[in-house]
């Protein structure tokens, strides 16, 4: 087994780094999406092509479209440690999160009590606050206001016998700090209450072995993570089957059909058996064994591990000047290489100045409006956000620091 990450054979396989268009610019807003690998590419072709037609029917191309879709659900919970039946797909994690609410408000009772964070991405906790108009407790758990940290032991005041759910993210879109889920998991676990974890911002860094973990909810984005545009839902059976169906009434008793009220896309979900194309590729390459847990568990560790050698130089890089701030941890380990930026000026400002020097940067409030405010900055001013993955390259590195120089 190789302990260092093959990055000539990572590029190789997104079709990106090949493209002319492409070249000489380093993409740094992979928080907001990332390129797609080709196995996914190569699938969604083929589907299109070939398997365009309503799946599960007797003929060949029905059969094997759906044959496909059931792959991709199959090979991802596997690598997930999950059951099958216990991953389902849907338009987006903010739309798959609004279904779970909805499900929560009608399974909950009066005077039932929800924990949310302020260092949320939207789509996790805005769902979810909208419960307090139906008349339900809605606790906020807050960071600090200088580190933009989630004390657990915060949490702890929050908890008692009438919380039924707590939200969090597995980590911040803007804050970066790693939060320790199996740790917030057994808090909210050992005080009866469920855990919903957000892993839209940690996924692309190493899909988790959930079930490991021990959440009862985990969602991801398959865009960012190297797929097509769809919400990934892990959900626990214990959980998904005591909540209401919000599917069609005839699903009810399939647990990844409950909470997916509308058809899927099918030749997107078909698609996501290529980000397990992809995990199997990477884990063959670097000699990596055993089930397809563990697999992914060690591509996972290749994947952090590249990144966190080239975090650091930028982390050090950006305390070491004046004029900007540092959101969140300035060590590599126990953060994602997502640095949030607050700059003198705006933040799309540097982000535009950014792109005359081959950098793919983005600027504004990424949609974690409360986390910014909480941190004393202006959502409106932003922040700089400078976010890559383990296809990133020491070279690509120092360009964007190189182009900062000139920018900042």
């Amino acid at each position: 087994m190789s302990g260092t990450l093959d990055t000539d054979f990572v590029r190789g396989q997104f079709p990106a780094f090949a493209e002319a268009s492409l070249q000489g610019q380093a993409f740094f807003e992979n928080a907001g999406g990332s390129f797609a690998c080709a196995p996914v590419i190569d699938r969604l072709t083929r589907f299109y092509r070939q398997r365009k037609v309503q799946p599960y029917a007797p003929y060949e191309a029905s059969t094997l479209g759906g044959a496909e879709m059931d792959e991709a659900r199959q090979r991802l919970a596997a690598i997930m440690g999950i059951d099958t039946d216990e991953l389902s797909f849907g338009p987006s994690t903010t739309q798959n999160t609004y279904v779970l609410a909805r499900a929560f408000s009608q399974w909950m009772r009066p005077g039932d009590a929800i924990i949310v964070t302020n260092q949320d991405h939207e789509a996790n906790t805005g769902p979810w606050r909208r419960l307090a108009e139906d008349g339900y407790d809605v606790r906020e758990w807050c960071i600090d206001p200088d580190t933009g940290h989630l004390d657990p032991a915060d949490l702890e005041d929050l908890l008692d016998e009438r919380v039924r759910l707590v939200c969090f993210p597995h980590c911040s879109n803007v804050v970066g700090e790693v939060n320790p889920v199996t740790e917030i998991t057994a808090l909210a676990h050992a005080a009866g209450a469920f855990v919903c974890v957000d892993g839209v911002s940690y996924a692309p860094h190493g899909i988790p072995d959930v079930g490991a973990m021990g959440a009862d909810i985990y969602l991801f984005s398959a865009y960012k993570t190297y797929g097509p545009h769809q919400g990934i839902m892990a959900i626990r059976r214990a959980l998904g089957m005591l909540l209401p169906n919000q599917g069609h009434y005839f699903n009810e008793d399939s647990l990844y059909k409950r909470f997916t009220p509308a058809g899927p896309d099918h030749a997107q979900v078909a698609a996501c058996a290529g980000m397990a194309d992809y995990i199997d590729a990477l884990a063959d390459h670097h000699g990596l064994s055993g089930n397809p847990a563990a697999r992914g568990q060690g591509v996972h560790d290749l994947m952090r591990a590249h990144e966190e050698a080239l975090l650091q130089p930028l982390l050090d890089y950006a305390a070491a000047r004046n004029s900007v701030r540092l959101l969140g941890p300035g060590r590599a380990a126990g953060r994602a290489p997502t640095v949030a930026l607050r700059t003198d000026r705006p933040g799309e400002e540097v982000a535009r100045d950014l792109a005359h020097h081959g950098i793919m940067a983005g600027g504004g409030d990424f949609y974690a409006v409360r986390a910014l405010r909480a941190m004393g900055v202006d959502p409106a001013h932003g922040v700089l956000r400078l976010s890559f993955v383990h296809y990133t390259t020491a070279a690509e590195v120092d360009q964007l620091m190189t182009a900062l120089d000139e920018v900042l």
